[in-house]
């Protein structure tokens, strides 16, 4: 195992990431835009807008799943039952219930969603994703104008995709909605086109229309579902490379070594009594630090709404443990950093339980375990974890191949997805602060890399490609990553169409991705 050295804990308590939340949310971290709107660099003369296009994570949720919440309270239940608490820890379990309730019932009421429970888009989600479409319109608003004052006589089709899980199918319609009702001409633009497949080809499973798993799940291609085995179908290099990806998480050993190294140094047990000492009696610390009290989400619990109509009822399935000061530290943690989404359903002020030296602690783990995960990771792995984005990248590039050919039948492309989506495709653009690999030798921090969770993949984070032409056959493409003006890879310089603009010619920049369609 490679522990993580004095120095490099030092670091990470005492060095500030250069886009700074106070907080340390890592990619819990609600959004924000990350630049105004009326900075935005103009485009040349002669240009106006003809395209749009996104991919968006979903917007701020509740917890995933009766994991975190269940294990902590089932161990402050413990502490209650002997009296171990301290002034702080007594409140500490009526907090928890009433994350575990809202999460129970998430959803349950807000038109537009229609599985109440764990895993739903809470108020601020909802919210992130209306005001993202309204900013869209803001952003272009003689382009909107015009395809809205079309839509009678040359209509073109605003192209809905999702992954098909609920919080991102959820987040399309709330974002195509707050267009909608804007715009109202703009709803008969929306289109949402058939699943690829059905696959698998032996036995087939529809999806719905508008849901896309190969370009919006890529990261977790079944068999049952998304099976390929012809390798002249187009996707079959997609589920192949998903299947590598499923394969690095699961048996890499190398991965596995990071990871353990990780979540294992001891400096996370002293993070983890800095947490607890402040919450329980000495003595109830010392025994789970000992091993002789352990925790996990056990247990039957049943929440009913307010009005009595709805009732949700769940069993914890016991994985989610607490053995050591670093378990119970870790799943504090993951408590305090989706507080801050659920403010309107909870309203929990998890902050008094997380000091902000211990919170950004644990957020460094979780960024170094995000960062070998799902992140650019180890040198030697090559593109293992963000090959698959390929399809995306591939996507964007072909909406564009269209316009240039004089296919103006998409006005834009909305699609909606998930970190574990959002995270490949920044690096396989080669984003700077976002694509920089470590060697396996090295292990990941504060001091040697600048990716963070909160900069990457915030609660709604996206990508936007807008598309510029100037009537005479010439394109050019600005991103906005996050809301911000942001360069392509640093080998497509050349495409810019002067030293520092922000736009790109998209002959010179689809020929430095190297794409050929």
């Amino acid at each position: 195992m490679v522990a993580l050295s004095k120095s490099i804990l030092l670091g990470v308590l005492a060095v500030v990431p250069a886009i700074a939340q106070p907080a340390y949310y890592q990619t819990k971290t609600p959004y924000k835009p990350r630049q105004e709107i009326s900075s935005y660099e103009t485009p040349p003369p002669g240009f106006r807008p003809v395209f749009t296009e996104l991919v968006a994570r979903h917007g701020s949720r509740g917890l995933s799943g009766m994991k975190a919440d269940l294990a902590v309270y089932n161990m402050w239940k413990q502490a209650s039952d002997e009296g171990a608490l301290t002034p702080l820890g007594k409140r500490l379990g009526p907090d928890v219930l009433k994350i575990m309730e809202a999460n129970f019932l998430m959803g349950y009421g807000v038109p537009g969603i229609s599985n109440p429970g764990y895993g739903n888009e809470t108020a601020v989600g909802i919210m992130e994703h209306t005001r993202l479409a309204a900013r869209l319109l803001k952003r272009l608003p003689g382009y909107w104008r015009t395809i809205g004052s079309a839509a009678a006589t040359a209509p073109r089709q605003i192209v809905v995709v999702t992954s098909g899980v609920d919080r991102a199918v959820d987040s399309g319609a709330f974002f195509v909605e707050s267009l909608i009702s804007r715009q109202p001409n703009l709803g008969g633009l929306i289109t949402y086109p058939p699943a690829p497949g059905p696959y698998p080809a032996d036995a087939p499973v529809p999806q719905p229309d508008g849901t896309n798993r190969f370009l919006l799940y890529f990261h977790k291609l079944v068999p049952k579902t998304d099976l390929v085995t012809d390798p002249g179908d187009p996707l079959y290099t997609t589920y192949r490379q998903s299947q590598a990806y499923q394969h690095y998480k699961e048996q890499d050993a190398d991965l596995a070594a990071k990871q353990e190294a990780i979540w294992g140094d001891p400096d996370s047990v002293r993070a983890g009594r800095a947490v607890l000492s402040r919450l329980f009696t000495q003595d109830f610390v010392d025994k789970i630090d000992a091993g002789v009290y352990s925790f996990a989400n056990t247990g039957t619990w049943t929440f009913t709404s307010s009005d009595g109509k709805f009732t949700n009822t769940l069993k914890g399935d016991g994985k989610t443990t607490i053995k050591s000061l670093a378990d119970a530290g870790s799943l504090i943690y993951e408590l305090y950093a989706i507080a801050p989404g659920m403010k309107n359903e909870a309203g929990v002020a998890f902050k008094r339980y997380m000091p902000v030296r211990q919170a950004k602690y644990f957020s460094y783990l979780n960024d170094a375990s995000d960062f070998y995960d799902k992140g650019p990771g180890m040198t030697e792995k090559g593109d293992v974890t963000y090959g698959m984005a390929e399809i995306l990248e591939n996507d964007f590039f072909e909406e564009i191949d269209a316009i240039a050919r004089g296919d103006f039948s998409h006005a834009a492309k909305l699609r909606f997805a998930h970190a574990e989506i959002v995270i490949p495709f920044a690096s396989k653009l080669g984003l700077k602060r976002v694509r920089e690999q470590l060697p396996q030798a090295d292990m990941y921090t504060y001091d040697n890399s600048s990716w963070r969770g909160e900069y990457v993949s915030p609660m709604a984070a996206n990508i936007q490609w807008d598309v510029y032409g100037n009537g005479k056959g010439k394109l050019l493409v600005k991103m906005l990553y996050n809301e911000k003006e942001t360069d392509f890879k640093p080998g497509c310089k050349d495409a810019r169409v002067s030293p520092a603009s922000h736009y790109y010619d998209y002959k010179k920049l689809k020929a430095c991705y190297g794409k050929e369609f």
